[in-house]
């Protein structure tokens, strides 16, 4: 099968690149950059230079494929320049869908976000819940209007998408990921008691080639293996690590009132702010994601939590991220 893969050397499509690889397939994949292709190369995918903003280099890169994965996106909370991240999310899908359609490419694979379910806060949400009718923040607005792109209109082509909760697991160090590596670290001095869900990082890729072989056209299929607190993260990572962990734990509406302030202060600085009112909001908000139809209508099997932070920390180790004094 040939296959095309934006966002190919991203933390996400570097695991879809590989699955697809290992299963057979032919892959090309988008690289923005020399490294990005060298790692591409390394995967055994053919890179193609270009951008997904420019839709002759899509439109080069999906040309004979059966199955385009588009999972080139971006994910912040915070932003400094959320334009930026609307034209990638959702002018990046629109382009990646009509170079698809212009090359008679049979079905696309739309990496979305579980964050475009909007469940209203405190309940489990499944890919059939209600959308509490506003936005917690710039990147849910972007990639719930991407979805709309992808799956709101009739086109010659299959359209399926996949929405992951938080994607945890080896060669993920930065955004959330950055949170595991400083428990890791032991220097988790302060966590926000909050509730979220995780998939791991295989499952998502071995998710995203199901939903191409299984899923339903117009359908989407949340892809989270566990839901859980800080407080349990905490205790499992402390396990694996064997260094136990006590932060300080701060209420999420806490944040609340000193976001606005800590917002303030970095803009001033030309800084990205850890902190803003989106991202309390989020954390107010939480997430308890059911990925339970990806398992009975795709056959997707999730991995123990356990597993994942155990993987995940032994990567850590092998990238000399754990070693004292390292940055």
């Amino acid at each position: 099968m040939k296959t095309a893969v934006t966002g190919g050397s991203g933390v996400v499509g570097t695991a879809v690149v590989r699955h697809l690889i290992d299963e057979g397939h032919k892959v090309r994949a988008m690289a923005r950059s020399d490294g990005s292709a060298r790692k591409l190369r390394d995967l055994g995918a053919e890179p193609v230079p270009g951008d997904i903003l420019d839709g002759s280099t899509v439109r080069d890169l999906v040309d004979g494929c059966d199955w385009v994965f588009h999972v080139a996106g971006v994910n912040q909370l915070c932003s400094r320049a959320p334009e930026e991240m609307w034209r990638v999310n959702v002018d990046g899908t629109r382009i990646a869908l009509e170079a698809c359609v212009s090359r008679g490419v049979r079905r696309m694979i739309h990496t979305s976000s579980a964050v475009t379910l909007g469940e209203a806060s405190g309940e489990p949400a499944s890919e059939t819940s209600n959308h509490r009718g506003h936005f917690l923040s710039e990147y849910e607005r972007s990639k719930w209007e991407a979805e709309r792109v992808a799956l709101g209109t009739a086109h010659d082509i299959d359209v399926v998408s996949v929405n992951p909760s938080s994607v945890q697991g080896p060669g993920r160090a930065g955004g959330t990921g950055a949170l595991l590596l400083a428990a890791a670290r032991g220097r988790m001095s302060l966590a926000v008691d909050a509730t979220f869900s995780l998939v791991d990082i295989d499952d998502c890729a071995r998710g995203h080639l199901l939903a191409a072989e299984r899923g339903l056209p117009g359908q989407r299929y949340l892809l989270s293996g566990v839901t859980l607190t800080t407080r349990r993260l905490m205790s499992l990572l402390g396990e694996v690590t064997g260094r136990r962990s006590s932060p300080w734990y701060v209420r999420p509406s806490a944040l609340e009132a000193v976001a606005p302030v800590v917002e303030s202060i970095f803009k001033l600085l030309g800084m990205q702010a850890p902190l803003c009112a989106e991202s309390a909001r989020v954390l107010l908000s939480g997430h308890r994601y059911d990925g339970s139809r990806a398992t009975r209508d795709l056959g997707l099997a999730y991995t123990p939590i356990e597993e994942t932070l155990s993987r995940t920390v032994e990567w850590f180790r092998d990238e000399g991220l754990l070693r004292p004094g390292h940055a």
